[in-house]
């Protein structure tokens, strides 16, 4: 296939894919020391989806789980393999994807502009939090803990959600100051 075709992965592609791969990684061991740890996996994932559309940052994100998958130390405090997949936290990182695909898609419909940077990773992040806190409450439940919806948002999600609003911020300001320079 030709390298020119939309259907096929130019070199280019290729490279983004794997060096934001290893974006995500290095986010995810980065952690702040708050009451409870703040990575950057969020910013990592918002931006590889915001700079690099729809598939590519899809594929990212897959890559980068599939990389872990495998074992190599690439989630947070780095952990591998698919007992942290299956674990409690497992939920946020396969949400990862679901946030690649809603940021990716709103770029991809909308196009690149601020304002469907922010909307597309707020809700692609509330998307994310959804997911893992579905996850969270039913591993706790096959775990013998009787963990209620509510008592997860209040551990899962909301010490998180101001650090991920300026990750965010940060995330649509450098994809908006580098989607001219990123070519997809």
């Amino acid at each position: 296939m030709k390298s020119n075709s939309k259907k096929g992965f130019k070199t280019t592609d290729i490279v983004y894919i794997g060096v934001f791969a290893a974006v995500i990684a290095v986010c995810s061991w980065i952690q702040i020391p708050l009451t409870v740890p703040i990575t950057l996996q969020t910013f990592a994932v918002c931006a590889a989806a915001g700079l690099l559309g729809l598939r590519n940052g899809f594929l990212t994100v897959i890559v980068y789980i599939l990389i872990g998958l495998i074992g190599v130390p690439v989630f947070s405090n780095f952990q591998a393999g698919p007992g942290v997949l299956l674990g409690v936290t497992g939920g946020y990182i396969i949400g990862f994807i679901f946030t690649a695909l809603t940021v990716g898609g709103a770029v991809k419909l909308f196009g690149k502009k601020m304002i469907v940077y922010i909307l597309s990773m707020i809700i692609g992040v509330a998307v994310c939090y959804a997911f893992g806190t579905a996850w969270f409450v039913i591993w706790s439940a096959d775990n013998g803990s009787t963990t209620t919806i509510g008592a997860a948002l209040m551990s899962c999600v909301v010490p998180f959600i101001v650090p991920d609003l300026v990750k965010i911020a940060a995330a649509a300001v450098l994809c908006s100051k580098l989607s001219k320079h990123i070519k997809v």
